[in-house]
């Protein structure tokens, strides 16, 4: 069995760590892994392939930036040779980017099959790229892989009965494998944070940071916070390039509770979430972290794709809402935050049900 697998972003990378880890057990699977070059930032990828013990890839598209249009359509032509070259039994997809569409569209035109990981995951916000990526995504492929039994059902209502199999969450495998080097990184020592005593922020969404308004709405929420709580800021390239067109940045540097960092290595960045009083952030996998580590989540958005967080986990969702962000905030300081529960399946053997049903599917 030959598997081809797609990775394009940070959060694709995290995702494949522990299936290639899986595949390795096998002899009789050849695994090809192909970077997309979609994030082409070392801190935002290459480190992740080195700290998570991932071969390098194989085959390096560089794709780069663009619109996505030019994204997808560079994808789409890379990937088709590649396909037709190495005539692979399944092409692997995680998540809702760029990449993940556009492989799977060029997979299923030359009818291979298409593996989504991450299946069924719906904001119902079309205005979010990712929506358009995972729902086209989902309807061409061959076999679904979901980490939320809510997903099971938006797949069916979108008439998706076939070959989706409920496995877990793939990426608290990969927490759950570095669980103890978390523990013992040396982050808070570092940069003088104590366990509790701080909060955690990311920004990278287009709707957040793109505009000067917005990102000044923000500026007035992050200087308020900090007035009487640290305030740890991990700030992802695209935030910090608008941050500086728009001359923000000296205004967060002359606020006294705020520690402004690049973009963090997969382990230091859980063992500050892990170890924080909460997190802001508009991403996706970080609502399912925390929810994992029982980590409060305020979650800088109008709508989510992973609901499961709220009703089960620690998440909520208070958009750019200056009154409902504060508000959230004091009820962390004072420990009326909901904790939260774990997830069906988020037990750290999600790579193995994926591998062992693919396993099944190629001897048919």
């Amino acid at each position: 069995m030959k598997i081809l697998s797609i990775a394009g972003v940070r959060p694709n990378f995290i995702k494949l760590a522990p299936l290639t880890q899986e595949i390795k057990k096998h002899p009789e699977i050849k695994h090809i892994l192909v970077h997309t070059g979609q994030h082409y930032d070392f801190d935002m990828s290459k480190q992740y392939f080195k700290e998570l013990n991932i071969p390098d890839p194989d085959i390096n598209l560089e794709v780069g930036s663009g619109t996505h249009g030019e994204q997808t359509s560079k994808v789409i032509e890379k990937v088709e040779k590649i396909l037709n070259s190495e005539q692979p039994d399944f092409v692997v997809v995680v998540g809702d980017v760029n990449s993940t569409m556009a492989a799977s569209i060029a997979a299923s035109k030359l009818q291979t099959k298409v593996v989504h990981i991450e299946a069924g995951l719906r904001s119902y916000d079309k205005t979010m790229p990712e929506e358009i990526n995972r729902k086209i995504t989902d309807h061409i492929s061959d076999i679904l892989f979901t980490s939320f039994e809510e997903a099971n059902n938006n797949l069916e209502k979108e008439g998706i009965k076939q070959n989706v199999h409920f496995v877990g969450n793939i990426m608290i495998d990969n927490l759950i494998q570095n669980l103890d080097r978390i523990n013992n990184s040396q982050i808070l020592e570092n940069l003088n944070l104590k366990k509790g005593g701080y909060f955690v922020m990311t920004l990278h969404r287009p709707s957040n940071v793109d505009s000067k308004e917005t990102l000044s709405n923000i500026l007035d929420i992050i200087k308020e916070i900090q007035k009487n709580n640290k305030l740890l800021f991990a700030m992802h390239p695209r935030t910090k390039s608008n941050l500086v067109k728009f001359n923000f940045m000296q205004l967060l540097e002359k606020m006294e509770n705020l520690i402004i960092t690049k973009p963090l290595n997969y382990v230091n960045f859980l063992a500050l979430v892990k170890n924080s009083k909460a997190v802001l952030t508009d991403s996706g996998g970080i609502q399912e972290e925390t929810t994992f580590l029982h980590i409060p989540c305020i979650t800088l958005r109008e709508n989510t794709e992973r609901p499961g967080t709220i009703d089960y986990g620690t998440n909520i969702l208070t958009g750019m809402d200056r009154k409902k962000i504060l508000m959230a905030i004091n009820e962390i300081n004072e420990g009326k935050f909901k904790k939260g529960t774990k997830l069906p399946k988020w037990d750290g053997k999600t790579a193995e049900r994926i591998v062992r049903v693919l396993i099944n599917e190629s001897a048919k």
